[in-house]
């Protein structure tokens, strides 16, 4: 009894280790399935079709990556705020959801080499005088929670402009159509097609904050699952289906992307 009493409470000292063990390429081939996170709010990266199922250049890129996997795709929708603490947790196996690559997230997760690249732009209407971030000074400005372009406004204004964060993109486009805030920083695509169909504020783009890299996302100890990803995205972009698939969704070649 005390053996068996031993050899217990060994099963459930071991037990969260186990659970937090890193996915590897091998444990997903048996499990037979690829649990994916992805974004459905930020077109045409990803979006709800007509279905009410996720669709986009992300959920494709998604599905390509199982294809050459050899497993059925479960694709897990999630916000712009949870990406990461729902890779961390384990909810998902990777995530495809346009998450920039920093150094700052690099100490939480490992990011594969950029498979996508997107334009932030900062959005003001037309009287508002704005070229630069420092002409941001003194102003509301909106962002999605946890963005890049969170990151970058937050340290460069510092308190010299009242940061309103917001968790999700269309709440951030509402918040400058509606007079909350004096100006966003936003994905450029998606800001133009949504003030093109909103266009009575007179709103328009300012300047170019940055235009980020995106890498397919996995949890810090996934090295194996990372170098297989890492070959998966140079092949295809090599290959050109990364671009017919870009081109499929933007109407335009796949722009050049860094290797690290």
């Amino acid at each position: 009894m005390r053996r068996f009493y031993c050899l217990f409470v060994l099963a459930l000292l071991l037990l969260p280790y186990r659970v937090a063990q890193a996915q590897t390429v091998d444990e997903i081939l048996s499990r037979g399935t690829v649990n994916i996170g992805v974004l459905v709010d930020l077109p045409p990266y990803g979006i709800l079709n007509a279905q009410q199922e996720p669709d986009g250049y992300d959920i494709d890129v998604a599905k390509l990556l199982g294809k050459y996997l050899g497993v059925k795709v479960n694709l897990v929708q999630i916000t712009g705020p949870n990406r990461i603490p729902f890779l961390v947790t384990n909810k998902v196996d990777l995530i495809v959801a346009t998450l920039g690559v920093t150094p700052e997230r690099a100490k939480q997760v490992l990011f594969s080499i950029p498979y996508s690249a997107i334009e932030n732009v900062v959005f003001a209407p037309k009287d508002k005088k704005i070229g630069s971030i420092a002409d941001l000074k003194g102003m509301r400005v909106g962002v999605p929670r946890g963005t890049v372009q969170d990151v970058i406004l937050t340290q460069a204004l510092g308190s010299d402009a009242k940061m309103a964060r917001f968790d999700d993109d269309p709440s951030t486009y509402q918040a400058l159509l509606t007079g909350q805030v004096d100006a966003i920083a936003e994905t450029g695509l998606t800001g133009d097609q949504f003030y093109a169909a909103n266009p009575g504020p007179g709103i328009e783009r300012k300047f170019t904050l940055l235009q980020q890299p995106n890498g397919i996302t996995m949890r810090k100890d996934q090295w194996n699952l990372h170098q297989w990803v890492n070959t998966f995205v140079y092949f295809v972009k090599n290959n050109g289906e990364l671009d017919v698939l870009y081109q499929k969704w933007f109407h335009k070649p796949l722009p050049n992307l860094p290797v690290f």
